[in-house]
């Protein structure tokens, strides 16, 4: 892996872990293994290192959930391949958390990329859900645009669940119950 690489790769997970900052040049050189002149060369400042960090953070997590919302099976399949995907719920959500870190959310461009991923994911599960309705494989009437919200909350909301639990119990509660909502509920007539 390239100098430049090892220091996105550090700059990605200090800033999952420690926030930004709490992510001081001297950690992420000492993580990546590269000395300050390195740093330095490659990037301008901490500034320029995050950002290129938070840019390759969200790519990864289009690129996650693009594989399942655009794999194969219906529109329930794919977004239940979405919800009940491997995930280190404990952790939390390196996209996510960025949007609770105040530093980032300051800065105009730390949060574009990650406004911009999360725009992304409600717009593709909007397309998913309409794609659903299409096929009548969910309940007429309902908004896809506030489907896709409530699965994006769902996700975010459960990651915090679980993190102030110490479990995963409420994060796939939560999932399960979306899942049961978006099932399709036919009328007994």
């Amino acid at each position: 892996m390239s100098t430049p690489d090892r220091l996105i790769e550090a700059t990605q997970e200090l800033l999952w872990e420690r926030g930004y900052v709490g992510t001081s040049p001297k950690a992420i050189q000492q993580r990546a293994g590269a000395g300050q002149g390195s740093m330095y060369h490659h990037f301008a400042g901490k500034p320029d290192l995050a950002l290129a960090a938070v840019v390759r953070t969200s790519a990864g997590m289009r690129e996650t959930a693009g594989q399942l919302l655009d794999g194969p099976g219906t529109a329930f399949d794919r977004i239940s391949a979405y919800l009940l995907r491997e995930r280190d719920v404990l952790k939390g959500c390196p996209v996510g958390r960025l949007t609770m870190d105040p530093d980032v959310v300051a800065s105009e461009a730390l949060r574009a990329p990650v406004e911009e991923t999360l725009g992304w994911l409600r717009g593709r599960l909007a397309e998913i859900v309409q794609e659903g309705l299409d096929e009548g494989e969910f309940t007429p009437g309902i908004v896809p645009d506030e489907i896709a919200a409530a699965v994006v909350a769902t996700v975010q909301g459960g990651y915090v669940l679980a993190r102030a639990s110490g479990s995963t119990a409420a994060f796939d509660a939560g999932v399960r119950g979306l899942l049961s909502l978006l099932v399709r509920h036919t009328d007994p007539a």
